[in-house]
């Protein structure tokens, strides 16, 4: 199955005019070449992408747009739970706590599956 091409305009939306070159970098390398790169799914994109910024402690609206991301792209609460976890060992606690702050809310608190 081919999956869909990534497009990604937030770059230029954001910093076009004001950065042009890193705007370029963000939509046209890194979504438009990275995450188009089929070596591996972008389901596991998505979690090695989650991972990275937890470990960095970024949990920022970045971390909330990444976990939405995963959701998206197939990752379930229990899979994100699970990931989340076995980051906190690596990563640190507090670091997890956060994420998990945000994943609550982007798998919501009723949903009984991932």
């Amino acid at each position: 199955m081919e999956e869909k091409k990534i497009k990604q305009t937030a770059g230029r939306d954001a910093l076009g005019e004001f950065a042009p070159l890193f705007a370029h970098f963000n939509d046209d390398v890194l979504f438009g070449e990275q995450w188009n790169d089929e070596a591996i799914s972008v389901k596991t994109k998505c979690i090695v992408t989650v991972v990275a910024l937890v470990s960095s402690g970024i949990t920022d609206s970045s971390l909330a747009y990444h976990l939405s991301n995963a959701k998206k792209n197939g990752v379930s609460k229990a899979e994100i739970a699970s990931v989340l976890t076995h980051v906190a060992f690596y990563a640190g606690w507090p670091k997890a706590w956060a994420a998990f702050r945000i994943a609550k809310e982007v798998w919501g608190k009723t949903e009984n599956e991932g």
